[in-house]
């Protein structure tokens, strides 16, 4: 089931909890994909991904903000032109292999087809480009609690991730984890939210993280040659027990045969 886009709205722009839970994704996200690196490249997000998105708005060369039908869209970013689409989550009004790097916030653990939206971003992400998948942690503390929009759809493991990633074509390369502080809105745990997802990547990993980020990477391999085209490279069995030529100097006569030897010799 779909999150609604006034209901993401309202939790990570105008409440403490969401704003930390933002800062910490965001800051997780940035540190796998620095700003620098996706200069002059084009950037995707779909789902919700608009709060992950500003620090690459100067550096890229575009970036696109789709926002599913079933959820809504809203204008982002704010006093600025508006770069949010709304579409169909399984049809991208974009161009096959537009995109340098996607990211995915509630999209794949809220989607119907989980696998189409999958194939969708394949078809959308370029030859070697990048999607970053962001997750509920099915063994983190966000991931009951329905008052937030992590505790909606299907929580994942990092294993069950994996093999979605990998039926989809795609090749993971490395994960990360974030949301370490506990869903409260109380003053202590959001004033120390910086050193808890500090610690929590040191010490517990994935275990206790509230989301999981996947980094995907698109390879095309080279197709294997069959056919004719590979036939005519295996030496003709017609030639097999010929003897090899022996190479001979140029010009040199061969050895005469030896003459009889005549009388009195």
């Amino acid at each position: 089931m779909h999150l609604d886009v006034v209901d993401l709205r309202n939790f990570y722009y105008r409440t403490q909890l969401g704003r930390a839970a933002q800062r910490a994704v965001r800051d997780r996200l940035t540190g796998l994909w620095p700003a620098a690196e996706v200069t002059g490249q084009t950037v995707v997000g779909f789902g919700f991904a608009a709060p992950l998105l500003r620090p690459y708005l100067e550096p890229a060369r575009r970036v696109i903000g789709l926002m599913p039908a079933e959820q809504g869209v809203m204008p982002w970013p704010a006093a600025q032109p508006n770069v949010s689409v709304l579409c169909d989550e399984t049809r991208w009004p974009l161009e096959t292999g537009i995109a340098d790097r996607i990211v995915l916030l509630h999209a794949l653990e809220v989607s119907d087809r989980p696998d189409a939206l999958l194939a969708e971003c394949w078809r959308v992400l370029g030859p070697g480009g990048r999607a970053m998948l962001i997750v509920p942690n099915r063994s983190g503390l966000w991931a009951p609690r329905e008052t937030t929009p992590f505790g909606s759809g299907r929580p994942y493991s990092l294993g069950q991730l994996d093999i979605e990633a990998r039926r989809a074509g795609f090749s993971p390369e490395r994960h990360a984890a974030a949301l370490f502080i506990p869903p409260s809105p109380r003053r202590f745990w959001l004033g120390s939210a910086a050193m808890w997802e500090k610690l929590g990547g040191r010490i517990s990993g994935v275990l206790s993280a509230g989301v999981i980020l996947l980094e995907l990477s698109k390879q095309l391999q080279t197709p294997r040659r069959t056919g004719l085209g590979a036939a005519v490279r295996r030496p003709l069995s017609v030639l097999e027990g010929t003897p090899a030529p022996v190479a001979g100097r140029l010009g040199r006569e061969s050895p005469a045969e030896p003459k009889p030897a005549g009388p009195g010799r």
